[in-house]
């Protein structure tokens, strides 16, 4: 399909709006975790140990909210879960910085069971106004607008705090989330294409029917990408601290983005999928020699460029599986743990890879978070030969079509 088929995306009726303000909406929240470290450690005063029980207790929330917004995003459709979100989102962020540590710390935990998830929306909305034919190249500009987000959300929130303060970060932050949210309504994106509305109104299907090994499997693969990645920007800290050439992270960091975003965009021209753990398994492999490019900033920038042009496929991969193994009627669920696989990835592999660098050193990181993808990768590969071949005589089918004996009505 080539590049015609990114014009032929983006003429569907919405899809270019969504992807814009799934853009705007993603940019303040991937800024929050280093809007909340500024201030916690930087105008409270308190340890970065104390900014990141702040920052991991509305993760570790978030990750739990996300598949509940999901189930009620496909009961009642996303412009509720939207409205509801982005009231309690912008209003802790706007709260959030006259609190002392405690109520912040309680705070968070509570908003992130309610925040805007708007990286499961606008998946589940491109799912249901994009042909399936076509899913792939618009979940690679979803993907490299997660790239662009992930650029400039950081980045901004060091701007603010830098010249103005942390506090203004994260009032930022607010209402960044509140403008997204309204626009997110007015737009009113779709939960299910037209044709799986009366299907999906009137049945319920079960989640053993659809919660299965290849579904499984996607979610792991989708968790192990982000150990990859989580561990990956803890080892270019490290490194680059070690041969004090630190003020030189940024850069290296939009360099292994932009690389990503390059990948991403090949990824959607290619004529045929590829399969996510393969891409995992290179992914990884790719990663763990990057610890001997040293701690020579621009060499260490290159080495993470074929890793890099990775990530953004893998991760597209993984949400064309689950699109196309969850049934209409509970998309929002299994794209909401999609989003917290990605979410428990990324808390696992910092601190794991951080672990690894405490005692070997900041290269070894690399190795560490590579091996640990390429496990995973290993582990899952088994079940990729079995679709390949087939259930066998005694096993189901990977998917299988609702019929009268594995729905239940919905209430």
């Amino acid at each position: 399909m080539g590049l015609r088929g990114y014009g032929s995306v983006l003429r569907l009726r919405g899809v270019f709006a969504l992807l814009l303000i799934g853009f705007l909406a993603r940019v303040p929240i991937t800024a929050t975790s280093m809007a909340l470290t500024l201030h916690v450690a930087g105008e409270q005063g308190r340890s970065y140990l104390e900014a990141g029980l702040v920052g991991a207790a509305m993760t570790v929330s978030s990750a739990l909210g996300s598949p509940l917004l999901g189930t009620w995003a496909d009961r009642v459709g996303l412009r509720p879960v939207i409205m509801l979100t982005g009231v309690a989102g912008s209003a802790f962020w706007l709260l959030s910085p006259r609190l002392p540590y405690l109520a912040l710390l309680i705070a968070a935990a509570a908003g992130g069971l309610l925040s805007l998830p708007a990286f499961s929306i606008v998946r589940q909305a491109l799912t249901a106004m994009v042909p399936e034919a076509q899913r792939r190249q618009a979940f690679s500009l979803d993907a490299m607008t997660v790239e662009l987000s992930y650029m400039a959300g950081p980045a901004g929130a060091v701007l603010l705090a830098t010249t103005l303060s942390a506090s203004a970060a994260m009032y930022a932050i607010g209402l960044g989330l509140a403008v997204s949210a309204v626009l997110l309504v007015l737009l009113d994106p779709p939960a299910r294409a037209a044709h799986e509305k009366p299907v999906a109104s009137t049945i319920r299907v079960p989640r053993r029917t659809w919660l299965r090994p290849p579904l499984l499997m996607a979610y792991a693969v989708a968790a192990a990408s982000t150990i990859v990645l989580g561990g990956t920007d803890v080892a270019v800290v490290a490194v680059l601290r070690d041969g004090g050439e630190l003020r030189w992270s940024g850069l290296v960091l939009i360099v292994w983005a932009g690389a990503s975003l390059i990948g991403g965009f090949v990824y959607g021209t290619l004529p045929r999928p590829a399969g996510a753990v393969g891409l995992l398994g290179a992914l990884a492999l790719l990663t763990i020699p990057v610890g001997l490019a040293g701690d020579t900033w621009w060499l260490l920038a290159l080495a993470l460029v074929p890793a890099g042009a990775l990530c953004a496929p893998t991760l597209t991969a993984t949400t064309e599986q689950v699109s196309a193994l969850a049934p209409a009627s509970a998309r929002g669920e299994a794209l909401g743990l999609h989003g917290s696989s990605l979410t428990v990835g990324m808390a696992i592999g910092a601190p794991l890879t951080g672990g690894v660098i405490d005692r070997f050193g900041g290269g070894w990181g690399f190795a560490a978070a590579g091996l640990a993808g390429l496990v995973i990768a290993l582990a899952a590969f088994p079940f990729v030969l079995r679709r390949t071949r087939g259930p066998g005589p005694d096993e189901e089918p990977a998917s299988v079509a609702p019929d009268a004996s594995s729905v239940v009505p919905a209430r």
